[in-house]
């Protein structure tokens, strides 16, 4: 047996003893938070720029990779949480949320992480402030369905993500092998145009060659 099959067998037996809530169907892949925390740990569905691992360890470093999945009915989206927005957030344009879409699909990667991350994972998607709710999602992968936290926008709004924020992204769709037509998609994404500093320039993990790529 693979580390990655153990590993999610592992997670779907303790996620089954441990909680009693009703796990999610086909017809709703969301649940209430409660029940993807397994024993020390926790699995979380990554879709935007946390798909990077050097982006997602800056603030949470028990990030460990488990496998790519994808959420059914759902589709990416970029905005702010305010209709006041300016640009003046840290990545200078809309960043990435999910919403229910018929047909559509999110591709993401699943991290493994120590609950001692929890609040930090929480604080950089601003749930203490209102900008993100955190939910439990069905993730589909090789190796089966997978419980996990992930987040969604409050009150969503549409804006042009930055091309820093976008590069971001696809560098981690690319750098843990999520589909190329997906892929494509993100790479198709427009951009506000900005081209000042943003949180790109704390991934010093990112090679200088990686940092000015166009996308």
């Amino acid at each position: 047996m693979s580390y990655l099959t153990y590993t999610i067998l592992l997670a779907l037996f303790h996620q089954q003893i441990a909680s009693k809530a009703v796990p999610a169907t086909a017809e709703n892949n969301r649940t209430s938070v409660s029940n993807t925390f397994v024993s020390d740990y926790f699995m979380y569905f990554a879709y935007g720029s946390n798909l990077l691992k050097e982006r997602l360890q800056l603030k949470n470093p028990s990030a460990v990779f488990v496998t790519t999945g994808s959420l059914k009915d759902h589709v990416i989206q970029f905005g702010y949480w305010k209709k006041e927005f300016n640009n003046t957030n840290s990545w200078h344009g809309g960043v990435a949320t999910i919403e229910e879409s018929k047909g559509d699909v999110v591709w993401g990667v699943v991290w493994k992480m120590d609950k001692d991350n929890l609040i930090s994972l929480d604080k950089q998607e601003g749930v203490g402030i209102g900008f993100y709710s955190p939910l439990d999602v069905t993730i589909n992968t090789d190796e089966g369905e997978v419980l996990c936290r992930t987040y969604q926008m409050n009150n969503f709004t549409l804006h042009q993500t930055s091309p820093p924020y976008k590069q971001v992204v696809c560098l981690g769709a690319k750098q843990n092998g999520l589909p190329l037509d997906y892929i494509k998609k993100l790479e198709a994404v427009e951009t506000n145009g900005y081209s000042g500093p943003s949180i790109l320039d704390d991934i010093t993990a990112l090679k200088p060659a990686d940092k000015g790529k166009s996308l």
